[in-house]
């Protein structure tokens, strides 16, 4: 029980004093901030108004985007698929019937 007594009040002992150097010297362990980027000056492109904006319309894609597996009918035209093929699942042996 002496042995625990003792190991509670060393305990408080540094909880104290670390909380006493904290409070000493807290201005001295502050972090301290970068300065905000300063960006490049603003082209006189940008003061222009957005483009306005139509509902219902269609996204503009350059180029067309490509389907990852062509169906079978492109793929006999010559088009390769933009992925490998997927392997091939482990099997066992067939399971035989009764």
């Amino acid at each position: 029980m002496l042995l625990a007594a003792m190991m509670v009040v060393g305990g408080l002992a540094i909880a104290a004093l670390s909380i006493a150097g904290i409070k000493a010297g807290g201005a001295q362990l502050m972090a301290q901030a970068t300065q905000p980027l300063q960006g490049a000056p603003a082209p006189a492109d940008q003061d222009k108004a957005p483009a306005e904006s139509k509902p219902g319309g269609t996204r503009p894609t350059t180029p067309a985007p490509q389907p990852a597996r062509p169906d079978p009918q492109a793929q006999k035209e010559g088009a390769t698929p933009a992925l490998p093929p997927a392997p091939a699942e482990k099997t066992g042996p067939p399971i035989k019937e009764k």
